[in-house]
């Protein structure tokens, strides 16, 4: 796994040993920043069920002001902590080692994020308690860009209910991004 573009291009991340996370392919986080390109300058970044980080390292590299990574595995905690600080970004990454609804309640109260990805386990229902909570938050409004990484079989028909506006769905072999805004 290695950051694709912006000032830490090329390095090669680490990732964490075992089954534990599933790191999103180069190519994968390729299509994806080119979608997302356009919302990632100046940007503040919340990257949830971060892994080893790549995703919120790639969103640092190509220009957002920050990031905050959300992650309950100590050994991805120390994944991440080693790859902010091997890419010299440590100091616009802020690491939460708790579990994504809690580390969103300690958050309350911050300005919104222009930008929020989710890449929970898939087939547990986590990215739709995630939308649940967000839907009444201050961290998300109707500026914000929500993308969740899930299964390819994953049901969203439920987002609209939420207060949710689709708007654009990527599909992969195994796998999609979809992205969603508050409604106005």
């Amino acid at each position: 796994m290695r950051v694709i573009a912006g000032k830490a291009r090329r390095l090669a991340l680490k990732t964490v040993p075992g089954m534990e996370t599933r790191p999103t392919t180069d190519r994968i986080k390729e299509t994806l920043f080119n979608i997302l390109q356009p919302e990632i300058p100046d940007c503040r970044f919340l990257d949830l069920f971060s892994g080893s980080g790549g995703i919120g390292i790639e969103a640092l590299s190509r220009g957002a002001e920050s990031a905050v990574f959300v992650e309950k595995n100590p050994k991805a905690c120390a994944c991440i902590r080693e790859n902010l600080t091997f890419a010299k970004l440590a100091e616009h990454g802020k690491l939460l080692n708790m579990d994504v609804l809690q580390a969103l309640r300690s958050l309350e109260g911050e300005e919104a994020f222009d930008c929020i990805f989710m890449d929970p386990p898939y087939n547990k229902d986590l990215e739709r308690q995630v939308l649940e909570y967000l839907k009444d938050s201050s961290l998300a409004n109707t500026d914000t860009l929500i993308v969740t990484e899930a299964d390819l079989h994953t049901d969203f028909s439920y987002v609209e209910e939420l207060g949710y506006e689709l708007s654009r769905s990527k599909e992969y072999k195994t796998n999609k991004h979809i992205f969603l805004h508050k409604r106005k």
